[in-house]
């Protein structure tokens, strides 16, 4: 699979899944460090990949624009060593990948993974 790894997560975590054989970058990657949320979102829908974050707030835009994409993971309550949020995504993304492929918010702590197919609605 494809990631951008938002600021609030360690480039480690991008590193982690490069060496399991994704294509993952962080967003000091793409010079991105400090952007404005819709700003990474743009760069993680127009280069296909699946946005990665501990930061909520992208959730709250997906469902405020009720936009399509990207496909946003975003790590709760999950803890801040690097090593182990890579080891959580790793062990789940088998799981998540064909919501991920459809669109949608996944919610994913040591607990439990929540999914919201996109665009998000109302309703929902």
């Amino acid at each position: 699979m494809r990631f951008l790894v938002d600021e609030s997560l360690s480039w480690r975590v991008a590193e982690g899944l490069a060496e399991a054989g994704h294509e993952a970058i962080h967003v000091g990657d793409l010079k991105l460090l400090g952007a404005a949320d819709l700003r990474v979102m743009e760069a993680a829908a127009s280069t296909d990949r699946v946005l990665i974050s501990a930061d909520t707030d992208f959730g709250e835009l997906l469902a405020v624009g009720r936009h399509p994409g990207p496909s946003v993971i975003i790590l709760r309550r999950v803890s801040h060593r690097p090593e182990v949020q890579t080891e959580l995504l790793l062990a789940n993304l088998d799981g998540m990948e064909e919501s991920l492929a459809a669109g949608a918010v996944v919610v994913l702590s040591a607990q439990h993974v929540r999914f919201r197919l996109l665009p998000i609605s109302r309703e929902e």
